[in-house]
């Protein structure tokens, strides 16, 4: 028998440490070059707690007047949602994000970096990107689902 070709798995600990009690690990395939701000996959046991498609609007439904204070005002929601399910920012496993402009996006990738991390810290899941046509709120520049694994 051979052995099997191709990259072998490595469990990465989370922004916390230690693999062993974490909820979830980031898994990286050995070779591959460690990601920056996202996981390429992610491993958890627990409760699931999920998102819709959450946008960056407050409580009384006003749209934040551009990009960076929309997806702060979302990343905001999605923390505050996970909190009514018992989730933490560290208990994500993966965040799917819709916009309507990929270039504004990438032109603001340290904006978006500092707000991810003053909401959700050094914890990175796996993560999507897709450009879309529009949202369903015009005004909208971006909605994100999310998923969190809660421990048992």
């Amino acid at each position: 028998m051979t052995a099997p070709k191709g990259p072998t798995l490595t469990v990465v600990p989370n922004a916390k440490g230690d693999a062993a009690t974490s909820v979830s690990r980031a898994l990286q395939p050995s070779g591959w070059p460690k990601p920056k701000g996202y996981a390429n996959g992610m491993t958890a046991d627990g409760r699931i707690v999920v998102t819709g498609g959450v946008i960056g609007w407050d409580a009384e439904e006003k749209l934040k007047p551009d990009f960076i204070s929309q997806v702060r005002q979302a990343l905001q929601n999605i923390s505050d949602i996970l909190a009514e399910g018992g989730a933490k920012p560290e208990h994500l496993v993966r965040l799917t994000w819709y916009v309507v402009d990929m270039e504004e996006y990438l032109g603001n990738l340290k904006a978006l970096g500092q707000a991810y991390r003053e909401i959700f810290g050094p914890h990175y899941p796996a993560m999507a990107l897709v450009q879309v046509v529009r949202l369903v709120e015009l005004a909208a520049r971006v909605e994100i689902e999310a998923t969190a694994v809660v421990p048992r």
